[in-house]
């Protein structure tokens, strides 16, 4: 007998078939009772019938608990008002190993600390197998968008002798006798590859010691970072919201059972058509201030005020030419006002924030050296990246896209936490 996924029922309708899972519910109606039974790939309604399987089988109603393993054989049939569609007469059922204690994560509502301490339990549960389906089509459609167009995977470090977005973010280890950090963000190692290989990407975790404890942050997460020789602000732009729109496009093509287990309005996704609106720091300031927002021009963008702005539009906005002081070293200052950073924010509707931060960086050795030193900076470690304008330096430009952020936003889901299968926070190693 065939061992099948209840992911491929359909190519099996009236086959007897093999499908080895894990009990997940059951209820019993008299003479008949259901099992509902998950796989990881998902759920299906099986129907054990007093008479048309054998008496070890009919037996075990009574003796079954919510993850017992089991291996159930029987025959697909197609019925609509089933979970899934599907559902298995079932003919045996073998027990391989009953739990030993009741299952914790019960059909009772728990606090979220209570979930996060048995994470790695609750990653079984419908919703959030739903999110990490969801997540696994976002980094294949990420993957895809770059390899389709031509770019190069090249991994960054994780211990890295520099920062990149600042020392105050920065988790500092020693390394065989010498200070070393883990990375920020791998952009500086992609510059130097796009200046190999004209287009590259990396894609990977990061690491921010921010003391923030919103919805919004992780001191450990995932970041696409790619870079682009020969490409200027406006040419990034038209990157990141292509990158952004065919994740969208590859999600509702491929996850809509997940997005319905999920109460997603995917309306709201359906809206995301090219191009995305464009706005200065300026306009995002004026926004503000319209709105009653007591704005201190200059300043970086607080959760509060992403969300003001974001609520104007149905998509994501993007934001450019940032004061130069609200940017890391290495962003290249506006030919016509050296008071602003050729830096762009993309910001998620419906208040999910910033989902990608870039710019243009600096490729001119001597502006370069003078930013280092300007953010009081070291040069010595920066000495190799200071080669790649010493030696054939040209205009160039990325980005990095969030990769939690993405997933809480396109998902629908209030908190970061449930966006990566084990959350690191401010409290939380374990599980």
């Amino acid at each position: 007998m065939k061992t099948v996924t209840i992911k491929k029922l359909d190519q099996y309708i009236d086959q007897d078939v093999e499908i080895k899972g894990w009990v997940y519910n059951r209820r019993s109606v008299g003479k008949i009772w259901f099992l509902i039974l998950r796989d990881g790939t998902g759920l299906l309604q099986c129907v054990i019938v007093d008479g048309e399987c054998d008496s070890e089988t009919f037996s075990l109603e009574q003796q079954l608990n919510q993850e017992d393993s089991v291996i159930v054989t029987g025959r697909v049939k197609k019925e609509p008002r089933a979970v899934g569609g599907y559902e298995l007469g079932v003919k045996q059922v073998s027990v391989v190993n009953h739990t030993t204690d009741e299952y914790p994560i019960s059909k009772k509502d728990h606090g979220p600390d209570f979930l996060m301490s048995n994470r790695h339990l609750w990653l079984r549960s419908k919703r959030q197998n739903a999110i990490m389906r969801i997540r696994h089509q976002i980094i294949k459609a990420i993957r895809d968008y770059f390899d389709n167009n031509d770019f190069i995977l090249i991994d960054s470090p994780i211990f890295t002798g520099n920062s990149v977005e600042g020392t105050t973010t920065l988790f500092e280890l020693e390394y065989f006798e010498k200070k070393a950090y883990l990375t920020q963000s791998g952009q500086l190692y992609q510059e130097s590859g796009a200046m190999a290989f004209g287009k590259t990407y990396c894609f990977g975790p990061v690491f921010r010691a921010e003391k923030s404890k919103t919805r919004r942050h992780l001191t450990e997460f995932w970041m696409v970072e790619p870079e682009i020789a020969y490409c200027d602000l406006d040419q990034n732009m038209v990157w990141m919201e292509g990158l952004v729109v065919y994740i969208i496009d590859e999600v509702l093509k491929k996850c809509t059972s997940e997005l319905s287990d999920l109460d997603r309005d995917i309306s709201k996704l359906e809206d995301m058509k090219l191009p995305f609106p464009r706005i200065t720091y300026d306009e995002a300031a004026e926004i503000l201030k319209n709105s009653g927002v007591d704005f201190q021009y200059g300043k970086d963008l607080g959760g509060a005020d992403e969300t003001i702005i974001s609520n104007e539009y149905n998509k994501p906005v993007m934001i450019h030419r940032w004061p130069a002081d609200t940017k890391a070293f290495y962003m290249k200052r506006d030919k016509n006002n050296n008071d602003l950073s050729l830096g762009v924010d993309m910001i998620a509707p419906e208040g999910y924030g910033e989902i990608i931060g870039g710019g243009q960086r600096e490729d001119d050795l001597d502006i370069l050296i003078e930013r280092i030193r300007h953010h009081d900076l070291p040069l010595k470690p920066f000495e190799w990246y200071l080669d790649l304008r010493k030696y054939g330096s040209v205009p160039h430009s990325g980005f990095g896209l969030g990769l939690e952020r993405v997933v809480a936003w396109i998902c629908g889901t209030k908190h970061i936490r449930e966006t990566i299968p084990f959350p690191r926070t401010m409290t939380r190693l374990v599980p």
